[in-house]
């Protein structure tokens, strides 16, 4: 087991390995002082790990309850948050009680915003299904629900108290699935360097790469936990992607969403002469490699109407994640008014 330390405003730790589901009660025992807690879940995950889970927290002498809301994007919303503080107040949890995430990146998302809230903050643990949720969306403390106007645009910086991503639970994912992954951990290749970009293959997902991609994110949390900064590196594809996401009505999962992202913005980069016409071509060959798309037959009108509502927007500048070569990103802010160029170029090709 690799065990990576996140120095945040809260400090905790990260464990990647195997059988740490089956230890999960005896890692929560150690982390709060009440001993009840609340496992949240949804209909696709529960069914396979919602048994271990609650039996794990049980042996520890945690008096357990379940939350499982129905799978899919669309639960992370406002109707569905509600339902889960309303249950946590209707189990009687306390502020000395947890909550556990269990499932891929809308449980964790849904689940942290929540604990945020409930009380005004009880401990939650991030327990990752998923590759996604993994390398990215259960570290660093971003929670946050959807609202019609776009994604993740009400939520809170709130940080978990351990994160236990057990490898075993990889063995469930469907195929498709589990390529969504695969674009967040290209997008750590492209930012960190060679070792890691070059050495990507479907079969090379492993559990050091995994604790690659975490110790990446670790580093670019603790220097800018509240997004200010560094930090902003980490959103590379995500500003077009999540526009794509959106206006596809999330029937483009988050994976494939970032991974068009991705290569949309390293084609304009290569336009605008940010980077070599090679770089982007490399970056594209690298996604489509594992399956994932690299293009959108959307409308850049449609692209750029769902992109000005993104979060990252301060006033009328817009600050985009440019690669300029692999291990090379930098952040690039443009004007609103420019981003239907950056739009049209990234289609390009």
């Amino acid at each position: 087991m690799k065990t990576i330390e996140v120095r945040a405003s809260r400090p905790y730790a990260v464990m990647v390995g195997r059988g740490l589901l089956p230890a999960l009660g005896e890692t929560c025992a150690t982390l709060v002082k009440g001993r009840r807690a609340m496992v949240v879940s949804e209909t696709t995950v529960f069914p396979l790990h919602g048994a271990a889970a609650v039996a794990s927290l049980e042996r520890a002498g945690f008096d357990t309850v379940t939350h499982v809301f129905p799978a899919g994007e669309e639960s992370k919303c406002g109707a569905e948050f509600l339902d889960l503080v309303n249950d946590l107040a209707a189990s009687h949890l306390t502020r000395s009680d947890l909550v556990v995430a269990l499932g891929g990146g809308v449980t964790g998302d849904l689940t942290g915003f929540a604990a945020a809230c409930y009380l005004r903050g009880i401990a939650y643990v991030q327990v990752p299904t998923t590759l996604l949720a993994m390398v990215d969306s259960s570290v660093g403390g971003k929670t946050a629900i959807d609202l019609p106007a776009g994604k993740n645009l009400c939520g809170a910086f709130y940080q978990p108290a351990a994160v236990l991503c057990d490898l075993d639970l990889l063995k469930t994912l469907p195929g498709a699935v589990f390529r969504d992954g695969c674009a967040e951990v290209i997008k750590y290749g492209v930012l960190s360097g060679r070792a890691l970009f070059d050495a990507l293959t479907p079969e090379t997902i492993d559990e050091s790469v995994i604790a690659a991609c975490i110790d990446d994110k670790r580093q670019k949390v603790e220097a800018d936990e509240f997004d200010n900064g560094a930090r902003q590196l980490l959103n590379l594809g995500h500003t077009l992607g999540h526009a794509v996401e959106k206006e596809s009505c999330f029937t483009l999962s988050h994976g494939q969403a970032v991974s068009i992202g991705m290569a949309m913005i390293a084609r304009a980069a290569a336009r605008f002469g940010l980077c070599a016409p090679e770089t982007a071509a490399e970056i594209a060959a690298k996604l489509a490699a594992f399956g994932l798309p690299t293009a959108t037959a959307q409308s850049p009108e449609a692209i750029l109407a769902a992109a000005l509502g993104d979060k990252k927007r301060r006033g009328d500048t817009l600050t985009l994640v440019v690669p300029r070569a692999i291990g090379d990103c930098v952040l690039h802010p443009i004007p609103v008014a420019a981003l239907p160029d950056w739009i049209a170029a990234g289609k390009e090709g």
